[in-house]
């Protein structure tokens, strides 16, 4: 495989990216499919931003086109990239500056319900920031429901197990070749 592909896994705060992003992991390397994961969040967690926050992304860019090459260069050429509005379209230049213009992008947005992101998010936050995680989460899942472009693959997690989910996910990538009876 010579050109890269990744797949962006994006939905509101308490949808289950990260531990999605994780069993989808799991089945890659039970497969033995190698790859990568990085969770966006990380890409940009700085205080304060460079140039204040507008300039957020650009941290997160960066980091990402530094840590890719360093995975390119120790020859992975597929990466699970986590991250709320990573499926959205205007992230394409990002990946395709940090991955290579041939870069193959599979979307998929997970979705769940404000009870369950609720409660998910209950469980999580256990500091200060609740109330505003719960606010965000509310307003980026009307924005992603809005802008994610089409061919972008909606998975509910709502009342799923997290195996049943990233079996989902992970047939829509093509990477783990199908058994034959």
């Amino acid at each position: 495989m010579d050109h890269a592909e990744v797949l962006l896994l994006g939905g509101r705060a308490g949808v289950g990216k990260t531990t999605v992003g994780w069993e989808i992991s799991a089945r890659l390397r039970a497969a033995r499919v190698a790859h990568a994961v990085i969770d966006g969040d990380f890409m940009g967690q700085v205080h304060p931003a460079p140039g204040g926050d507008p300039h957020r992304a650009a941290v997160a860019e960066r980091n990402l086109t530094a840590v890719w090459g360093n995975y390119a260069e120790l020859g992975y050429r597929r990466l699970v990239y986590t991250h709320t509005v990573s499926v959205l379209e205007e992230s394409t230049g990002v990946f395709r500056r940090a991955m290579g213009v041939g870069v193959r992008i599979v979307r998929v947005l997970l979705t769940a319900s404000d009870e369950t992101t609720e409660r998910r998010l209950a469980g999580r936050e256990l500091g200060s920031e609740l109330e505003r995680e719960l606010r965000g989460s509310a307003r980026k899942a009307r924005m992603l429901d809005e802008r994610a472009p089409a061919g972008t693959l909606r998975v509910v997690t709502d009342g799923r197990t997290v195996i049943d989910i990233a079996a989902e996910v992970t047939a829509v990538t093509g990477w783990v070749p199908e058994r034959v009876s």
